[in-house]
């Protein structure tokens, strides 16, 4: 346990921004295994739709700094590549 005023109030600070992170990044798989799921079920049209949401989310978590650009692109290419998979 910390005993400095100021490394107590980071400590709290650091926990908060944990969990607000692990929130986002929930959010993010969601999406991304929402489009798994879709294009798995040959929903073309959904598959699309649901791969513009998961971009932009993780175009936000990578200019938060939540996760790395090349996570984000690596993460973006895998999505397109299994949606232009689709006939």
């Amino acid at each position: 346990m910390a005993n400095i005023k100021s490394q107590i109030k980071r400590n709290e600070t650091n926990e908060l921004a944990r969990e607000k992170n692990n929130q986002e990044k929930n959010e993010a798989r969601t999406a991304i295994k929402k489009v798994e799921t879709l294009v798995a079920a040959n929903k073309k049209a959904e598959a699309t739709e649901a791969l513009k949401e998961a971009i932009s989310l993780l175009d936000q978590l990578a200019q938060r700094g939540t996760i790395s650009g090349n996570s984000c692109s690596r993460k973006k290419a895998h999505l397109q590549h299994i949606v232009a998979g689709l006939k």
